[in-house]
């Protein structure tokens, strides 16, 4: 048996390559949508990947189940749950071969043995794969529990509302996460649990950052489980204090139900100068300079998204489909952006500035600044009638906020402008300046007044004890 768990970090996710060394067949488990590696992969193995399979709708990223459908492979999907989550686009698509499995069922690629489990409660059609190597064994090694069972977490219940918008959902679907639960602390403490995601996931309040565990493990030391007296108790806790859902959520959700384009390559931007990026229509600008460059001066309409692990966060909560999209960036950079895009369903990248080029510009040319200031300069903005907008998680703001401040995480901005008056200017903060910085670009680019917070959300707590003392 052929094993490989394959992280991506800026979506903190697990893609599942497992196959049979015998026959030479393998499948790929939960996989992203630039598909390419994964036949790459297989390929240096000597095996030939056929089938793929997700364990549930993901909202987080665009599945690669329809790119791997659409060059033939064998795909295997969820009949669980209700009607309105199924695997709209696989059924409609009688090219597409398919095997829509239930609770109970299993399939094998030669000695690999697959037994299907539901596990609703994360999603209502969500299952996990028991693993079992039938060249060794009759009995199960492991679970690929996709989003039920993390190590230290289990996937967060509340999401077909919070994030898609199903009125009524949140408490029953944590209702039958309790009860799928009560199942999973049933299974052999020996087995191994492979989850879909590690920290860093929005798919969980507590990820952590080990990549497998066991279900004897989980259930002794997992916090979910110690709340696991009653069902009121457990729906309680597993509620209380998951962060807000980035808005590009809803649409994942809708197009790994639905479907999406078919990408079949990686989209190849071109090389462009600026004066070409900003005589573009439609559209959007992704800068990804350092903050201090891009405050300093950008192009007006641009957005700070700097190439790191809130790349794909960012452009997916800021950039809509629709938009097409120009990436200042260096050049060796381009093709792992591109990645980063399509798996949260930006497609449109038609072009590429360097970042020298962009900066040779910016020096000759007029541009934008947005005003950076300190938590000490604070007081002197709310004087000239600046509005507090604190863009962290509904969380961390709980916990401790400045007075009059409003809240908006801002990966959830594009739902609330309207919420945001313009004739009010805005000083926008986050813990520590990353948020506030990408933050204070989407709301200049939508016509707001504002300045930048570059500064610890510690340096204001330490001021106002030096005030009160």
């Amino acid at each position: 048996m052929y094993f490989k768990q394959i992280f991506e970090p800026k979506l903190a996710q697990y893609s599942y390559l497992i196959g049979c060394q015998k026959n030479g067949t393998a499948i790929i488990i939960d996989p992203m949508r630039d598909v390419d590696y994964y036949f790459e992969m297989a390929k240096k193995e000597k095996l030939n990947l056929i089938a793929a399979a997700d364990t549930h709708i993901h909202a987080d990223y665009v599945s690669g189940l329809q790119e791997l459908a659409e060059k033939g492979l064998h795909i295997y999907a969820s009949d669980e749950g209700d009607a309105d989550w199924k695997y709209n686009w696989l059924k409609a698509n009688k090219n597409y071969t398919a095997t829509f499995v239930k609770h109970g069922d299993r399939f094998s690629l030669g000695n690999i043995h697959f037994d299907i489990l539901h596990t609703p409660g994360h999603t209502p059609e969500h299952i996990s794969f028991m693993v079992t190597d039938g060249a060794a064994t009759q009995d199960p090694m492991g679970i690929l529990s996709g989003d039920f069972v993390f190590v230290g977490d289990v996937g967060r219940p509340d999401l077909l509302e919070s994030a898609a918008g199903v009125q009524g959902m949140m408490r029953p679907s944590a209702e039958r996460l309790f009860y799928s639960l009560e199942q999973f602390k049933k299974m052999p403490e020996y087995l191994k649990v492979w989850p879909a995601h590690g920290a860093g996931s929005a798919c969980g309040k507590a990820l952590g950052a080990v990549p497998d565990s066991t279900v004897g493990y989980e259930v002794r030391f997992s916090s979910p489980f110690k709340y696991m007296h009653n069902v009121d108790n457990f729906v309680e806790y597993i509620l209380d204090g998951q962060p807000e859902p980035p808005v590009y959520f809803a649409r994942m959700k809708k197009v790994n139900r639905d479907g999406i384009n078919v990408l079949g390559d990686l989209p190849k931007p071109v090389k462009m100068n600026v004066e070409e990026a900003i005589a573009s229509s439609n559209t959007v600008i992704l800068d990804a300079r350092t903050r201090p460059e891009y405050m300093k001066a950008h192009i007006k309409g641009s957005l700070h998204t700097p190439f790191d692990k809130s790349y794909n966060t960012v452009a997916g909560s800021y950039v809509t489909p629709e938009e097409n999209v120009i990436l200042f960036i260096d050049a060796e950079n381009v093709e792992n952006a591109v990645r980063d895009l399509v798996r949260v369903g930006v497609d449109n990248i038609i072009g590429f500035v360097t970042l020298a080029d962009v900066n040779t510009y910016l020096q000759n040319n007029e541009s934008s600044k947005i005003e950076v200031i300190h938590f000490g300069d604070l007081d002197a903005w709310v004087s000239k009638g600046y509005q507090v907008l604190d863009v962290r998680k509904k969380t961390e703001f709980d916990v401790d906020s400045i007075p009059g401040a409003l809240n908006f995480a801002h990966v959830r901005l594009a739902k609330n402008l309207d919420k945001l008056p313009k004739d009010k200017n805005y000083v926008v903060h986050c813990q520590a300046g990353a948020r506030a910085g990408a933050a204070a670009s989407y709301l200049e680019a939508n016509g707001y007044n504002v300045v930048a917070v570059d500064d610890a959300f510690e340096t204001y707590q330490m001021l106002r004890e030096e005030v009160a003392s």
